[in-house]
């Protein structure tokens, strides 16, 4: 594979007076989630490696964790990367097709074989070099033809799937805006949400990654705000939303960050497992969307969202006819959006066989 792609270690010369920084956390398998803008002068240390389109990045810590993407369609002059990224970037484009090395990369086998590797090096975290653990890999490349019609095969997959998120994105959205035109008073008032919350924490039974290695399977077990792993087995079933206890997992307005879950799944113990009582999940799902909670945030050292603070929070409750009025309209949007993500977890399945099978 080194004779391949090169590891690019290129300083970034810095033009201008704000940058999107993207360390280990801002990437998730395939996607760039977070594009914090910084000022050159606020960059952490780490922040030094230029990039360009075509170019993947990879964490060097716990490729299990499938941190790790492909550069595309961004602008290239705004962007610097952290150290803990490897930037591998093709030597002969008339050789190797980079998302064809892309999809070998990340495929199910190599995962397991780089996290064994990361798991055998001495050290604080698990990791691996390009040097000593990408480099020497043999790979049986075929012509780039051949590549290239592999590469549209999986890409119909993935496409699909992104077409999907961009629906439920925008379904979502929709559901945010009616919910604000209809209660625009909620956030304050006489109430507390806690009478309308139905609690399962105590249901949560955590697994350690030495439990769920030894249960593999199709079910997602889920951390405070996303997918960790798929498991043989599931202790909920149904529409939950999944609330981290973190206190630092928010987004920049400081709104919590949610997951609605629906269907067969474990959770951790790093979220509040919770359902509406008296209202529908959904409903509660889009009031927390749009509530502030930095004022429920507590600990000194260590910042939680316990349940007695999120059962304070006050509101103003619309009458029963109000918030069946309100469900008349939200609830076939809400089974659209669960349709979609069903069908994009059948696609991802078959990607995982595909790329099984094919690497």
């Amino acid at each position: 594979m080194g004779e391949l792609v090169d590891s690019i270690s290129k300083k970034c010369d810095f033009k201008t007076d704000k940058i999107i920084f993207l360390n280990t956390s801002d990437i998730e398998d395939g996607k760039i989630v977070n594009n914090n803008c910084y000022k050159i002068s606020d960059l952490p240390g780490q922040a030094k490696k230029k990039i360009k389109n075509g170019d993947i990045l990879f964490s060097e810590i716990r490729p299990k964790n499938k941190r790790y993407a492909l550069v595309e369609n961004i602008d290239e002059t705004n962007y610097v990367v952290s150290t803990k990224l490897m930037v591998l970037r093709n030597k002969d484009s008339k050789v190797l097709n980079m998302k064809y090395f892309y999809y070998f990369l990340t495929s199910p086998k190599m995962l397991r074989y780089l996290q064994s590797e990361a798991e055998a090096r001495s050290g604080t975290f698990p990791q691996i070099t390009f040097k000593d653990n990408i480099y020497p890999i043999t790979i049986n490349l075929p012509s780039l033809a051949e590549q290239n019609k592999i590469v549209k095969n999986i890409d119909s997959i993935v496409n699909k799937i992104k077409n999907n998120q961009k629906i439920n994105t925008n379904l979502l959205q929709l559901s945010q805006i009616m919910f604000k035109n209809k209660f625009p008073n909620v956030n304050d008032g006489p109430d507390k949400i806690g009478a309308y919350i139905r609690n399962y924490d105590k249901d949560r039974k955590p697994l350690s990654k030495k439990q769920r290695s030894k249960m593999p399977g199709k079910y997602r077990y889920i951390g405070a705000t996303s997918v960790n792993d798929y498991i043989a087995k599931y202790n909920f079933d149904g529409i939950y939303l999944l609330l981290g206890e973190d206190g630092t997992v928010q987004d920049i307005n400081g709104y919590p960050v949610l997951q609605y879950i629906h269907g067969k799944f474990w959770p951790n113990n790093h979220a509040h497992v919770l359902q509406g009582n008296k209202v529908s999940t959904e409903w509660l799902y889009l009031f927390f969307l749009q509530r502030n909670i930095e004022g429920i945030i507590t600990g000194a050292v260590q910042k939680k969202i316990s349940q007695k603070n999120l059962n304070s929070l006050s509101v103003t409750m619309p009458n029963n006819e109000e918030l069946s009025k309100f469900d008349n309209i939200i609830q076939p949007i809400f089974e659209q959006i669960r349709t979609l993500e069903e069908e994009n977890e059948r696609l991802l399945e078959i990607k995982r066989e595909l790329l099984t099978n094919l690497f």
